[in-house]
């Protein structure tokens, strides 16, 4: 079947020409697009474009949050055989100039003065960069440069020429095919330039008609876009299966008012990354701790009773006759569940937004066990995922009945997987990046000429089929002297074990060719201010609170649980933490710690923050620093502290079982 982007998106015109596929939230209500609605509005904007010049082949940016009309350009451009390719609306100026250099884009189409002002700037270094239009003409009534334009004069233009030149579109969405590239996405850069990952309309829609298969997804899911349309998890889930099952998608009206967005249109289908499902929890908590004593003892009593019996009733619920990991429940904890739904669950699972989700997943980095076991023995069904940019996401998915907290699912439709002796995972899928643009090199490095992609990850396949992941296979290293001497190093698999706990946002972990493990801290300003405000302890700012000694107790605490539980791990018994700090300021993208897909920055924030590396494993008690920070509007400035250096108790590591 030739299936593309704009022919799926057609066929759902003439089949459901008054059915919902977008809605919009303007100034407080719900603005719907038909598929007929939207089908017009890409031939116009199509054949807009191609007045404009745009050819099959070439690169058009958008940038923007969730937007119909940036969804309709995004189709437009593939209709006329051009790429599309999202980048970061959150982004610094200077993340654009590779993108739009390297692959050499001529056009682009934005959402607002912001992204305008950011383009508009960085045209001498872009030379290429010739038509810029906007969506949001608020704020660029009075802009008078060559090239810029709004998208309701691109309609205009698109209706004046489609009237000249009656086949037009046909004729060019005919002329695309399944292997034709269809959107180029750029890696998030934690090692050097990002690269451009080439998907093809094939690539795309088979991996989303592969999970649409896995999960029964229909045409009557709802699903809120609020993820950065250039991370590929968005581009699938609000974007390609959108295509492929026909399904509405809600754009939220700003990302200030996701939370209220959320409850009011209650999606069936959900994505989001552990961060969402952390701050979700954390704000839960947060409010529970300011109930008062009887609510608090009613949540606390039902919530005892859910952790102990929901994730069995609920794989129990899910697994329809076949053999699940749920175990029994007895006829009281059942009336028990059921009394604790009616007061608890019900009202929790409403208030978060997530009363009619069939389906939600997490993916792109661990979710702690806790977190997860909350979520399920609720009765809300979350499962885990996964997949890269260059996989097109779907890899690995959880059945209905086999979530587990430890695993990542087993292989879908499609997929082989297979591990090599160094523990790298490999993968071979319909769905694989047809390259990395204008980077043979790269590409050669992470396909293979019989079609197995290095994922870079290190991990196994246990005895159910069910992968797990440990850490990126580059990452893993060893101790070096002492008495951990040739033990395993997995950071992140330490990092993430220390994010599981409400009170701790990011972790770094050091300790590769080192005699011990030594990290930094992000409190989690939120939940950690909540805590200092009921235990009537002042604090100015972010960096008074993360020094104050009560705070660094409470991390010390949270520190030495992790390693308690490290210690029982044969493998990773050595990677105990021996000595924290909490920095004094929050780790930001925009400072280049964090991608924008928030991962650490491993290796440049120990290069930035070396003098406190040295601390850490020098002994010192204490260490002064003073940061250079950019701040929203793009100041600069400057945050110093000296940081108190904490140890932290380890403990003997388990002998295993004969």
């Amino acid at each position: 079947m030739s299936l593309t982007f704009p022919r799926l998106m057609l066929d759902h015109a003439k089949q459901r020409p008054q059915a919902p596929a977008l809605r919009e939230k303007v100034y407080g209500i719900w603005q719907t697009t038909t598929w007929a609605e939207l089908a017009l509005l890409v031939r116009r904007l199509a054949c807009g474009l191609a007045h404009a010049g745009v050819k099959r082949g070439d690169h058009l940016v958008v940038v923007g949050d969730n937007r119909p009309r940036l969804y309709a350009s995004m189709l437009a451009a593939q209709a006329l055989g051009a790429v599309p390719v999202p980048l970061y609306q959150d982004a610094a100026l200077t993340e654009y100039t590779f993108p739009i250099n390297n692959a050499e884009v001529g056009f682009a189409i934005v959402e607002d003065q912001e992204q305008v002002d950011k383009l508009l700037e960085l045209r001498e270094q872009c030379p290429s960069l010739k038509r810029i239009w906007f969506d949001n003409p608020r704020g660029l009534r009075n802009y008078d440069e060559s090239g810029l334009d709004s998208l309701d004069a691109l309609v205009s233009a698109g209706q004046a020429h489609d009237a000249s030149n009656a086949r037009l579109f046909e004729d060019e969405v005919a002329q695309c095919q399944p292997h034709d590239v269809a959107a180029m996405f750029f890696t998030s850069g934690t090692t050097g330039n990002p690269k451009g990952v080439v998907h093809t309309h094939h690539t795309l829609l088979d991996r989303a008609t592969a999970g649409k298969s896995f999960d029964k997804l229909t045409a009557q899911e709802e699903v809120l876009a609020y993820m950065p349309l250039a991370w590929i998890g968005q581009n699938i889930f609000s974007y390609a299966q959108w295509l492929a099952c026909g399904y509405v998608v809600n754009c939220p009206e700003s990302a200030a008012t996701v939370m209220i967005d959320l409850k009011e249109i209650g999606p069936t289908y959900y994505f989001a990354p552990p961060r969402i499902f952390e701050g979700l929890l954390t704000s839960v908590m947060i409010r529970m701790e300011d109930a008062s004593r009887i609510k608090r003892s009613v949540f606390h009593f039902f919530m005892d009773v859910a952790k102990r019996v929901g994730p069995d009733l609920i794989d129990a619920r899910l697994a329809r006759g076949q053999a699940g990991n749920g175990k029994p429940v007895g006829a009281g904890d059942r009336l028990l569940y059921a009394l604790g739904n009616l007061a608890v669950y019900g009202p929790l699972r409403n208030s978060l937004g997530f009363s009619r989700v069939r389906v939600a997943y997490t993916a792109g980095e661990a979710i702690g066990p806790d977190l997860f076991t909350f979520y399920r023995s609720i009765g809300i069904n979350l499962k885990q995922l996964y997949g890269s940019t260059e996989t097109a996401v779907f890899v690995c998915l959880q059945p209905d009945h086999e979530a587990k907290a430890d695993t990542v699912g087993v292989p879908i439709d499609g997929v082989e997987i297979k591990v090599t002796d160094s523990g790298e995972i490999l993968v071979k899928s319909p769905g694989l990046l047809k390259e990395y643009y204008k980077n043979p090199a790269a590409t050669a490095e992470v396909l293979t000429a019989d079609g197995w992609y290095h994922t870079g990850d290190a991990g196994f396949l246990d005895a159910g089929g069910h992968l797990k992941i440990i850490d990126r296979a580059k990452d893993v290293g060893r101790l070096m002297g002492g008495a951990s001497d040739g033990a395993m190093f997995a950071p992140k698999y330490v990092e993430n074990k220390l994010k599981f706990f409400p009170f701790i946002k990011e972790a770094v972990a050091f300790g590769d060719r080192r005699e011990k493990v030594c990290a930094f801290v992000n409190i989690d300003f939120e939940a950690v201010g909540n805590w200092a405000e009921r235990r009537n302890l002042p604090y100015a700012g972010y960096t008074d609170l993360a020094a104050k000694k009560e705070v660094l107790e409470l991390v010390r605490e949270c520190v030495e649980k992790i390693n308690a539980d490290l210690a029982a791990d044969t493998l990773l018994a050595g990677s105990q933490i021996s000595r924290f700090l909490v920095l004094h300021k929050e780790l930001d993208a925009d400072d280049g710690e964090l991608t924008r897909t928030r991962k650490v920055r491993r290796g440049y924030i120990g290069d930035k923050y070396q003098v406190l590396v040295d601390a850490l494993y020098g002994g010192k008690t204490q260490q002064f620093i003073e940061t250079a920070v950019k701040f929203e509007d793009g100041r600069t400035g400057s945050v110093s502290a000296t940081l108190p250096i904490v140890d932290a108790k380890t403990f003997p590591a388990m002998k295993q079982a004969a």
